[in-house]
């Protein structure tokens, strides 16, 4: 299909809410198969609507090629665990930064596949903190959110820096 132009932060469309999807054609499907291309050619391993500027919820991942590509329309978390991981999180939209982020280890989600079929499914580990990171980024809530006031800042100074 096509690799479509992301996003950079600090883009105000990062930080904008996506609409729950409601029609399950082939554009939405088109709309899938170009995220994943546009992820891998990134590359990462997740990517949103939002990322390309298209205020949809939807999302991809692809943790590995043996694990496969997943897609998720309309994600929703329903339950956190108390138990927490740290993980170096990105973001296709800030190429080349990295920081460490803490979240709760496993989670329940509902989510819709590419048809429109509800599901409801239950992720630990490192696909788990990838859903959460995706599933941040359709609420409007970008991974650099996460960090304490003064990573952040670090973080973005370094970020201006290196546009410059």
């Amino acid at each position: 299909m096509s690799v479509r132009p992301i996003i950079r932060f600090p883009d105000p469309l990062l930080k904008t809410p996506c609409a729950p999807v409601s029609v399950f054609d082939e554009g939405l499907r088109k709309l899938a198969t170009d995220l994943l291309d546009t992820m891998r050619a990134a590359p990462g391993v997740g990517i949103t609507a939002a990322h390309i500027g298209v205020l949809q919820r939807i999302t991809v991942l692809e943790l590995s090629r043996e694990d496969g590509v997943r897609t998720y329309v309309n994600p929703e978390i329903i339950w956190f665990s108390e138990e927490t991981m740290r993980h170096m999180e990105g973001s296709v939209s800030t190429p080349g930064f990295t920081d460490e982020i803490v979240r709760p280890k496993a989670i329940r989600f509902r989510y819709q596949d590419i048809d429109g079929q509800a599901h409801e499914a239950e992720a630990e580990g490192f696909l788990a903190i990838c859903i959460q990171h995706e599933v941040d980024q359709l609420d409007g809530l970008f991974w650099l959110q996460r960090l304490s006031k003064l990573k952040r800042d670090r973080l973005v100074k370094r970020w201006e820096k290196a546009k410059a």
